[in-house]
């Protein structure tokens, strides 16, 4: 079973790799949202793997919060962003 855990260890931290890429070297401010999100997503999953392995249900109130608290700024930020500039020179 201990190898189960090692392979789910594995593929979130490859996973929160790819994702931190994306974060880093995405071209527009909506990439990088949603990037975020993605590694959100990905840190709740390692949560519950977490938690599954060390058969603890305490952390699933951090999981409820974190779920929340990333939905209303994700929306926040979509709603509120400033568009990109297309036209070489960036964000002012």
């Amino acid at each position: 079973m201990t190898v189960v855990w090692v392979i789910a260890a594995v593929m979130i931290t490859a996973a929160a790799a790819i994702t931190m890429f994306r974060l880093l070297a995405g071209p527009s401010t909506l990439d990088r949202l949603v990037a975020v999100d993605t590694l959100i997503a990905v840190a709740m999953c390692g949560v519950g793997i977490w938690a599954a392995y060390s058969l603890d249900s305490t952390v699933t109130y951090g999981l409820t919060a974190l779920a929340l608290i990333s939905f209303v700024g994700s929306v926040s930020v979509a709603r509120f962003r400033v568009p990109d500039i297309k036209d070489g020179r960036g964000p002012r």
